[in-house]
C-alpha cells in the first residue's frame, strides 16, 4: 500500500529544482525549486511576478534557462511531445486557443488520430456536457466570451489529460461565466494547476503557491498564502 501510494505521488508530482527563466537576459523566474503533489494547486501574485511563465514551463512552452522541470515524471526539454500529451493546456484568451471555424470542429481537431466514428461521438457528448450543441456548427467567432471559453476548455478536456494548467481563465469572464469556468475546473479527475488573480478561486484549491519578483515565496494552505499575498500588495 505505502509503495502504490508513492507511485501514485510520483505519477502525480511536479517537481522544479533552481529553475531560471530568462528573457532578454532578464529574469522572468529565479531559482524556484518546488515539490507539488496536491490535486488542486492555485498560483497566485501580482503581474509580472512570473505566475503565468511558471505555468507555462509545466507544459513545455518555455524552456528553463536553467535548472530542471520534472513534471508527471517527465523532463520539459527532454520530453516534450509525450508531456504535451499528458498536459492540457488553457490560456487566458480564449481566441488564442480556438483554431477552427466551428466548435464542433475544433473539438474534432483536439482528437485527431483517432478512428472517425470516435470523433464523431465525442464531440457531440463534449458539447452537450458544455451545453454548446445548439453552438457545434456556428461561427466560434460568434460565441459570447464565456462560450468560448467554454470551448477552449472543452478542448483541452476531451483529450482526458493527467495534469491540467489554466493561466488565468476567468480572467476575462463576468462574475456568472467565470464562476462556471471555476466549478468546472475543480470537479476535475485531473491534477488542476491554476494560475489566478481570483483569490476566492484559489482559496478553493488544496495548496496555493505565491510568486513574488520571479520567485516562489510562500506554499502552503490557501487560506494562509492568500493571506501574505494580501499583506505585501497592501
Amino acid at each position: 500500500m505505502r509503495e502504490q501510494r508513492r507511485a501514485e505521488e510520483a505519477a502525480a508530482s511536479i517537481v522544479l529544482e533552481h529553475v531560471r527563466v530568462e528573457v532578454d537576459g532578464r529574469a522572468i523566474l529565479d531559482d524556484v525549486s518546488l515539490d507539488l503533489t496536491a490535486r488542486r494547486i492555485a498560483v497566485i501574485g501580482a503581474n509580472g511576478s512570473g505566475k503565468s511563465t511558471f505555468a507555462r514551463v509545466l507544459d513545455g512552452l518555455v524552456v528553463p534557462t536553467a535548472g530542471t522541470a520534472v513534471v508527471h515524471g517527465l523532463d520539459v526539454v527532454r520530453d516534450t511531445r509525450e508531456l504535451r500529451r499528458r498536459v492540457g493546456f488553457v490560456f487566458t484568451d480564449p481566441d488564442a486557443q480556438i483554431l477552427m471555424p466551428t466548435p464542433a470542429e475544433d473539438l474534432a481537431l483536439s482528437l485527431r488520430g483517432l478512428p472517425r466514428a470516435e470523433v464523431d461521438r465525442r464531440v457531440r457528448e463534449t458539447l452537450a456536457v458544455h451545453r454548446l450543441e445548439a453552438h457545434a456548427d456556428v461561427p466560434a467567432s460568434s460565441l459570447s466570451g464565456g462560450q468560448k471559453q467554454l470551448l477552449a476548455l472543452a478542448a483541452v478536456l476531451v483529450t482526458e489529460p493527467r495534469l491540467l494548467v489554466a493561466d488565468e481563465p476567468t480572467t476575462l469572464l463576468d462574475r456568472r461565466n467565470a464562476r462556471r469556468i471555476a466549478e468546472l475546473l475543480m470537479a476535475q479527475e485531473a491534477q488542476v494547476v491554476v494560475a489566478t488573480h481570483d483569490l476566492d478561486l484559489a482559496a478553493r484549491c488544496d495548496l496555493a503557491v505565491l510568486f513574488e519578483g520571479g520567485r516562489a515565496v510562500a506554499v502552503g494552505h490557501p487560506d494562509a498564502v492568500i493571506d501574505e499575498y494580501c499583506r505585501v500588495s497592501a
